[in-house]
């Protein structure tokens, strides 16, 4: 007969996760890392009094400030660990439960596990309704977690302690699994995980999730090997794949040996050393001209763990080759099915060791490796021409602090970004020298973003020196978790740069008839627009308010003198540079994004735009 303990379901919870483990390739890692949470009467006398119980050892508490950046935190912790470890948030009920779905979306987009612990009503229905209850007239069970079932891929709400069980497991199974994983959210009444269950022992037996590394189908397989043997000017395109699956070592020898050149979508770049001589950097909308140029001439797609977004496809008018086929390597077959595409669904790694073995002997034509090879030298010398800075006095354009950091950061650093104009500036000149250093969360490109997932990176590797890059429009979102890095002692480096405005959309504004409405951060002037004077915010103040070292640079020299200092530091430390937004000196689109345009309108900018748009959509294509 099986012993039980008696705890609340809240105990029980934390005690479970303590002891969940993932495995690959014989290395074994925490499932559940640590917990961040935020307390109030959801969650404070039950996950609360169950983490204060278990302890540090059995669950590393982290405190936060936002809900939504405790999530993001979390997901930069789980991406810097190749998804095999995870991090749980905990939530009262209400506003601290809504403010996990933006953050539970971006986790879920991007394939990236996180688990969700928000508190809910009574299950009793003792107390009803009660403090910021969400009372629906016709369905009585809902609550405001619903929103959460959408943008996670596992929900459960716990009505009874025995529930728990089988919820745990499955809630394990969908975060360890690379085909499935992304948020889970198990919604805990609050009566419900402070009441107490015996439990049976083998609840909280230690439990190791292997990560598997499916193998391709033979028939997949020797389709694909067909493929890539028939075609005269293939081009790989790497996805963030790659990185989970660390298949970067497997994607370099199949390079080596058959010449066929690599490009890289944001959450891809990097699968390849910059200095490769087939690695062309970035494709698509914020793509390079060599990678964009073989894009629209390639015969053959190789898709290696990417989801194809509008970005890569340029929105459909990308790959113009009028027998261009498909050929999607995926652990997913919702992905791998994409574009009409020849399928090869299993780990990256397995899939792309398998490729090479099939491909023995085969190389592309020695005149397209000569091809591709020019035009990497031609964009290279691009790059170089963005990062110089002729005057060391003048105030640093945009590209000329990428220049600068690129100077001071070593293989190992990791750089941060999701929104704003950095992403696309990012995309085409950053020279990524390890697989970890280039980290864009571009899936869902959400502002507020990077400090948190710099602060989740470096608790996953904390030698790791970690630079948050961010405008001054996504630090006024959510600068609060830079109190947290001060708390922890987390020596995170912030770059901030002023640019008095949502800089990347003001330019799309005027790409697309909207004159930069609403984008610049100014008074209101005599005729009701925001174009007066810039505001007098000071940032850098706002961040040495909240604890942070900070250093301001107004020069090129100063700037290079300022990130040195930073890397160099242990203290959470800002470098605060007002760049020059007259001068970009970025590289221009190399292939169009579809963002639509007014049809109608009596505004002269947006009839020429809405010329623009037409003359592009011409050019879009369907794959079948």
């Amino acid at each position: 007969m099986s012993t039980t303990t008696r705890l609340t379901v809240a105990q029980a919870l934390v005690r479970f996760l303590s002891v969940q483990y993932t495995e690959r390739d014989g290395v074994r890692h925490r499932l559940i890392a640590g917990t961040w949470g935020i307390f109030g009467h959801g969650n404070v006398a039950g996950i609360g009094q169950a983490l204060l119980e278990a302890g540090e050892d059995a669950m590393p508490f982290h405190q936060g400030r936002n809900e939504q950046a405790m999530v993001h935190a979390a997901v930069g912790h789980a991406r810097q660990v190749n998804r095999l470890s995870a991090q749980a948030v905990t939530t009262s009920i209400g506003p601290g439960a809504t403010n996990l779905v933006t953050g539970a979306a971006l986790a879920t987009i991007n394939r990236l596990p996180v688990l969700l612990l928000p508190g809910d009503y009574f299950a009793t229905r003792a107390a009803d309704p009660l403090l910021q209850q969400l009372e629906h007239p016709t369905e009585a069970d809902v609550s405001v977690n619903d929103t959460l079932r959408p943008v996670s891929r596992f929900f459960d709400r716990i009505h009874r302690p025995e529930a728990l069980i089988p919820s745990a497991l499955l809630a394990m199974r969908v975060l360890s699994d690379p085909a499935e994983t992304g948020a889970v959210t198990l919604a805990l009444p609050q009566d419900v995980q402070a009441e107490a269950y015996d439990w049976p022992e083998e609840f909280f037996a230690e439990r190791v999730w292997r990560v598997r590394r499916p193998a391709p189908d033979p028939v997949e397989l020797a389709e694909a090997v067909r493929a890539i043997r028939a075609a005269h000017r293939p081009v790989i395109v790497a996805g963030g794949g790659v990185h989970h699956s660390e298949a970067e070592e497997a994607l370099k020898a199949l390079v080596d040996a058959t010449g066929i050149p690599v490009t890289s979508t944001q959450a891809g770049k990097g699968s390849l050393r910059h200095d490769h001589p087939a690695d062309l950097g970035g494709i698509g909308h914020t793509g390079t001209a060599v990678a964009d140029d073989l894009a629209r001439t390639a015969d053959l797609v190789i898709g290696v763990g990417t989801r194809y977004s509008d970005f890569t496809t340029a929105s459909g008018t990308l790959f113009q080759n009028p027998d261009v086929r498909f050929l999607n390597l995926n652990i997913t077959a919702f992905d791998a099915h994409k574009l009409a595409a020849r399928t090869v669904v299993c780990d990256a790694r397995a899939g792309l060791e398998a490729l090479a073995s099939g491909l023995a002997g085969h190389r592309v034509d020695a005149s397209y490796e000569a091809e591709y090879a020019t035009g990497k030298e031609r964009w290279e010398q691009i790059v170089a021409r963005a990062y110089e800075a002729a005057d060391e006095n003048a105030v640093p354009t945009q590209t000329q602090l990428l220049g600068a950091l690129d100077a001071v950061v070593g293989d190992e650093d990791v750089v941060i970004n999701a929104a704003g104009s950095l992403p696309g500036d990012l995309h085409k000149l950053w020279r990524a020298r390890s697989p970890r250093q280039y980290h864009l969360e571009y899936g869902y490109s959400c502002m507020g973003y990077e400090i948190p997932a710099a602060i989740g990176v470096q608790q996953a590797t904390p030698d790791t020196p970690v630079w948050a890059l961010v405008g001054d429009g996504t630090y006024l979102m959510m600068p609060t978790e830079l109190v947290t890095a001060v708390q922890e002692g987390l020596p995170i480096n912030l770059v901030l740069v002023q640019n008095h405005g949502y800089a990347s959309i003001g330019g799309l504004s005027e790409s697309v008839g909207g004159e930069r409405f609403g984008t610049a951060y100014r008074y209101r002037a005599a005729d009701g627009t925001f174009s007066g004077a810039p505001l007098p915010v000071d940032l850098a103040a706002n961040a040495a308010s909240l604890g942070m070292d900070v250093l301001r640079a107004k020069t090129v020299r100063e700037l290079r003198e300022a990130l040195a200092a930073a890397r160099a530091s242990e203290r959470p430390t800002c470098v605060y540079v007002e760049t020059d937004p007259a001068n970009p000196a970025a590289p221009p689109t190399e292939a169009w994004w579809d963002v639509p345009v007014a049809q109608t309108a009596s505004r002269e900018a947006a009839v020429a735009a809405r010329t623009e748009y037409d003359r592009r959509t011409a050019a879009r294509r369907t794959h079948l």
